[in-house]
């Protein structure tokens, strides 16, 4: 009768061991939705950051972009008023050689 009694009582500490330990399935599904919407939070606070890097490179982009086209019209704008210039200068010298060409012409038939 010992060894029943002993025998039964070794059975129902293995069991209430083995039960204790063992994980509930309310328990596991609570820790996975947790888990979920950490990760779910961690990931757009990821994509919030992606974004505001984005708009500040495209920002930067931009005023880059402005900066070279008001000195590349600066440039054309200075080119083109060196042309201009020369242009004007070549049709004086032109107007002066005709002039002069055409004193010495009308010197030549008074001769």
């Amino acid at each position: 009768m010992k060894k029943v009694i002993l025998s039964l009582a070794i059975v129902f500490t293995m069991a209430t061991i083995f039960t204790s330990c063992r994980e509930t399935t309310k328990e596991s599904a609570e820790d996975a939705i947790e888990n979920a919407a950490e990760d779910v939070g961690d990931n757009l606070e990821k994509a919030g950051d992606a974004m505001e890097d984005a708009a500040e490179s495209t920002g930067e982009a931009i005023e880059n972009a402005a900066e070279e086209t008001g000195e590349a019209i600066e440039n054309a704008a200075d080119e083109t008023g060196e042309a201009a210039e020369k242009a004007v200068t070549d049709a004086k010298n032109a107007v002066k050689k005709g002039a002069n060409d055409l004193n010495d012409k009308i010197q030549e038939e008074d001769n």
